[in-house]
């Protein structure tokens, strides 16, 4: 009778450890992500609206933030004198679309004034950053 060596045995079993470690850090990962993609990089308290709706324009949108204490391009303060030039700068093309967002305590005359020069850098097509009113 033949006996059988312990290192001789085929492996009838797959280990999962290693699989569900992969798939949790990967699920970390998605988790830790997706929380920075939600809102813009500037929190703000938008103002409400019962008619909202989802931007649908897939083109890159030059994004204008307009709080108590200045503006920002794109994440990064400018100041009002040289916000054209600045949008300029990132400008690609004549269409597109300029998404504005503006605290709800804002005074109305510094948004009016940032559509005044996002209109002298030749950007016409605006999209305002509102959050759903629940009835």
């Amino acid at each position: 009778m033949k006996l059988i060596d312990e290192n001789e045995k085929e492996i009838s079993e797959i280990n999962m450890i290693p699989l569900v470690d992969i798939v949790l850090v990967i699920l970390i990962i998605f988790m830790a992500t997706a929380t920075f993609m939600v809102e813009g990089k500037i929190p703000l308290d938008l103002p409400k609206a019962k008619t909202g709706e989802p931007a649908k324009s897939t083109q890159k949108r030059i994004e204008i933030t307009i709080k108590k204490d200045g503006i920002y391009l794109e994440g990064q303060k400018v100041n009002p004198e040289e916000l054209k030039q600045k949008i300029q700068a990132v400008k690609t093309d004549e269409n597109q679309v300029v998404a504005l967002r503006s605290e709800k305590d804002v005074i109305f005359q510094d948004v009016v004034t940032v559509i005044d020069v996002c209109r002298q850098a030749g950007l016409e097509k605006y999209i305002i950053e509102t959050k759903k009113r629940i009835a």
